[in-house]
């Protein structure tokens, strides 16, 4: 089922949850034992995140350098399979455009609807740590909104190959990204947010945020939106603190504030014991203020550990 049916159907805010692939040599137990607690609570769908291959050039003894894959992650196409099959519950793979070609993207794309997964997520993706800025896979896209186009086009039934012109058309339910603190990459927030526009303008059927630890900057971003003429469902992401490490990797990472008042508290904790728990009452008490909002899901950013939104479900649904 669509996320747009999902959400038309529902009369309350809904719960899901964002996994990560597991490393390479990790058997799929390991995810089975991440998403297993949380289905209690009735997740209509599991998005599952894709990360691009990372590499590394080792010197070889003629003088050449060998190009070399160091962190290898199973499938989105394979996890979705698995998930869908075991718990039969909707997933929406995140497809990228870091490390794809157009080809590859498309068959994909190929794949996600022959297994009848009806979402996607679309998203530029990170920059290798070797770059300091986001380069396109030759032959592939560079942009999010280029990638939407793709899957717009075979929503239509217009692949690649121009000589396709009986294909079947795909039926993707389309997500995208959206920055209440904008994106790290735009000018400034109403710049941000014009390309936001065009994407829903595109085809975009829903945004899911960026986490943020400030309802007020989600209050302020839907409000915008609506004044735009973006008009579909705006999915919250919120992320639980887990260690006081996060304080300064997160906005780094993420390009995003943390308030005084969360960053003292988990400034104050003598362990990363105590920073869970602080990270739990502040992510329940921003979602208790959302579901008054009358968000139509919670979306929760999980890092691959279940116990804290384990924690925070138990409060809300």
């Amino acid at each position: 089922m669509k996320i747009t049916e999902h959400l038309s159907k529902s009369k309350k805010t809904l719960f899901s949850f964002e996994i990560l692939p597991p490393l390479k040599g990790e058997n799929i137990d390991n995810l089975y034992n991440h998403i297993d607690p949380l289905m209690e609570f009735n997740p209509p769908f599991i998005d599952v995140t894709y990360h691009r291959e990372e590499f590394v050039y080792k010197k070889r003894e003629n003088g050449l350098l060998e190009k070399k894959s160091i962190r290898k992650r199973p499938g989105t196409v394979g996890m979705c399979a698995a998930i869908k099959n075991k718990y039969n519950v909707d997933t929406v793979p995140h497809i990228i455009c870091g490390g794809f070609n157009k080809e590859e993207t498309e068959n994909a794309l190929i794949d996600l609807n022959f297994l009848g997964i009806d979402n996607v997520l679309l998203l530029q993706g990170d920059a290798i740590k070797s770059e300091s800025v986001f380069i396109a896979e030759p032959g592939g896209h560079k942009y999010a909104s280029e990638l939407l186009e793709q899957v717009v086009n075979m929503n239509k039934g217009k692949y690649l190959d121009e000589d396709l012109l009986n294909a079947n058309p795909t039926d993707f339910c389309i997500g995208v990204a959206g920055y209440p603190e904008k994106h790290f990459a735009a000018p400034n927030l109403k710049t941000d947010m014009k390309y936001l526009k065009m994407k829903v303008d595109m085809g975009a059927d829903y945004i899911v945020t960026q986490m943020f630890f400030d309802n007020k900057k989600y209050f302020d971003f839907v409000a915008k939106c609506r004044e735009m003429g973006i008009n579909v469902p705006i999915i919250p992401g919120l992320k639980p603190l887990t260690t006081k490490r996060q304080l300064n990797v997160l906005p780094r990472i993420f390009y995003i504030d943390l308030p005084e008042e969360l960053a003292d508290a988990v400034d104050k904790c003598k362990d990363d014991k105590q920073v869970r728990q602080v990270g739990i009452e502040w992510t329940i008490k921003q979602s208790k203020e959302l579901v008054k909002f009358g968000v139509p899901v919670l979306h929760y950013y999980s890092m691959g550990k279940s116990n804290s939104v384990l924690n925070i479900a138990k409060e809300l649904f």
